[in-house]
């Protein structure tokens, strides 16, 4: 059976792209092969449109770092043919191909089932991006962050995937959400999600004249990096601590450790590209429960398989507003 792929080259350095048509035959190896119903344009996915970064091992290549579709053909017991599965992380779309693609084969370790509550459009819309802030949320609360302590939780960076999803996640949980954003024009969108207090990205922009400055946040979801982190950091409630899921601004800790010896606070690093079966679930089933369906299909808009090249484009200007699904079929 033929289908429809988004293919990439390299040559003398440069990378190019073209669709192409490609066959069963063509897949990698793998357990299972899934029909791909969607999948979306991370801000890796950008990158790798792009050429930028060495992310991608080998060309040619179908990038993608996510999908959701259906079980097409299985040799593990795990699934069956007919059952919905989502699949993010495990280096698909950088070193094994990935989801620009109208079928997919990998590894059954690799696939989660899609939960009850959840189809394969919502599951994309949340994709890596909605898992990512739904770890972020898990490791605040496993370091005691709860709803009922008194202060505001900070999402940096939060008119993006990973902030949009962790904004509405956070209040519909009961938080009071502090949404922070260099685009003032997405004031309403984060309100709508839940947001409660408007942070200007240029208030947390400056290097804090203090490693510790008046304690105001019980947790922080930094999408940001570098100076926004090191206010976030300073202004942690006494043993909160901050998740760190981006580093668009930079990767360098410009704070010192006083904010560790004296607040105890801490910095929780998420990686969402290998975790347990188990946490994976766990983390797939509180977004189909926690997550209320119209705040995800707000946040979401839906394009076509030849809008790719478009999307991954706007997404590196800083153009996309939440999160974009591509209907690979469309």
């Amino acid at each position: 059976m033929s289908f429809q792929a988004l293919m990439l080259h390299e040559t003398d350095g440069k990378v190019s792209q073209h669709f192409t048509t490609l066959e069963d035959k063509d897949l990698p190896e793998g357990d299972v092969r899934v029909k791909i119903e969607f999948t979306t344009v991370n801000y890796k996915d950008g990158m790798i449109l792009a050429g930028i970064g060495k992310q991608v091992a080998t060309y040619p290549h179908i990038p993608g770092i996510d999908f959701a579709g259906t079980v097409e053909e299985s040799a593990s017991p795990k699934f069956k043919p007919g059952d919905a599965v989502i699949l993010t992380g495990w280096r698909v779309g950088e070193i094994h191909w990935g989801g620009y693609a109208g079928k997919a084969r990998v590894k059954a370790d690799w696939l989660v089932p899609i939960p009850a509550g959840l189809n394969a459009k919502r599951a994309m819309a949340l994709g890596t991006a909605g898992f990512t802030a739904m770890l972020a949320i898990m490791a605040l609360e496993a370091h005691g962050m709860n709803p009922k302590m008194e202060g505001e939780v900070l999402v940096t960076g939060a008119s993006g995937g990973v902030g949009s999803v962790a904004v509405a996640v956070l209040a519909a949980r009961g938080y009071t959400v502090a949404a922070s954003t260099g685009r003032p024009e997405t004031h309403e969108y984060l309100t709508m999600l839940g947001a409660k207090t408007l942070v200007a990205r240029a208030d947390l922009a400056q290097q804090p004249k203090r490693p510790m400055l008046s304690e105001r946040w019980i947790g922080c979801i930094d999408n940001v990096g570098g100076t926004t982190m090191a206010n976030a950091i300073a202004s942690l409630k006494h043993r909160c601590s901050l998740a760190s899921v981006g580093l668009t601004e930079s990767n360098m800790v410009t704070t010192s450790v006083l904010p560790f010896l004296l607040r105890g606070n801490n910095i929780l690093g998420i990686d969402s590209g290998i975790s347990p079966y188990a946490e994976r679930v766990a983390a797939w089933n509180r977004l189909a429960k926690e997550l209320p369906m119209d705040k995800l299909d707000a946040m979401t808009q839906v394009k076509g398989f030849n809008d790719l090249p478009a999307v991954g484009q706007a997404l590196l200007k800083g153009q996309v507003k939440g999160r974009v699904v591509i209907d690979v079929n469309r």
